[in-house]
């Protein structure tokens, strides 16, 4: 079932690059990527995104969100903690752990900073130690906008895609059209992605991505970077 005008706008405004959680600021190992080579231009871009979307998104971080989604939904806070927890262990590297917690923390206080802290739910994110997770915190917003969960994937998915493709733009670099080309890949490929994710259960999610740790590893200690991650 479509969201209602409330729920979709709310969803547009998660999504939206303007959300002040810093997710401009990121390049998930695309930039070490490109610095070794592996990206080169906008055909081996799309190929390494699309890769992260069915292989990365896909498998772990859309069915964390929506595992996190029915437990907020269900005020459960002992099995929001739980993925809290599996959201930050399964970070590979530093940096992505870092990312995590630093969005997770922006997107908490964002909350709190739109009077929602009204809502148990939103002291309960910040309580999360040592962190909320980017996923974790996002299933809550969505969430709290009444956007069901395969709506609320396709909002994180759509977030994370477009980010993504700003990245590329810088580092590779690519141009605007470039950049359209891609995205419109990535979101064609999204409705299927966030379908399978739904059915992905807690002994089927797995966060194992060897190639993309090792770019962020070797992104810790590269000597130039525009990015963070």
């Amino acid at each position: 079932m479509s969201p209602g005008p409330d729920a979709l706008l709310g969803l547009m405004w998660l999504a939206s690059p303007a959300l002040p959680v810093g997710g401009f600021s990121y390049s998930e190992g695309l930039e070490a990527a490109v610095e070794d080579g592996t990206v080169r231009d906008a055909a081996t871009a799309s190929d390494w995104l699309a890769d992260q979307l069915h292989l990365g998104l896909g498998r772990a971080d859309l069915p964390l969100v929506a595992a996190a989604h029915a437990a907020w939904s269900a005020h459960d806070m002992p099995r929001v903690a739980a993925l809290n927890d599996w959201a930050l262990a399964t970070r590979e590297t530093a940096e992505l752990r870092a990312q995590c917690e630093q969005m997770g923390r922006s997107m908490h206080e964002w909350l709190r900073q739109r009077g929602d802290d009204g809502d148990a739910r939103v002291a309960a994110l910040g309580a999360l130690a040592p962190a909320p997770a980017w996923p974790v915190a996002f299933a809550l917003a969505a969430a709290r906008t009444g956007a069901d969960a395969q709506a609320s994937l396709l909002a994180f998915g759509f977030s994370w895609a477009e980010n993504q493709v700003q990245a590329a733009l810088k580092a590779v670099p690519l141009g605007q059209s470039a950049g359209q080309r891609i995205l419109a890949r990535l979101a064609q490929d999204l409705p299927a992605v966030a379908r399978l994710a739904l059915d992905i259960d807690d002994d089927a999610r797995q966060a194992f991505t060897p190639l993309l740790a090792v770019r962020s590893a070797l992104h810790e200690t590269q000597y130039s970077r525009l990015f963070r991650s």
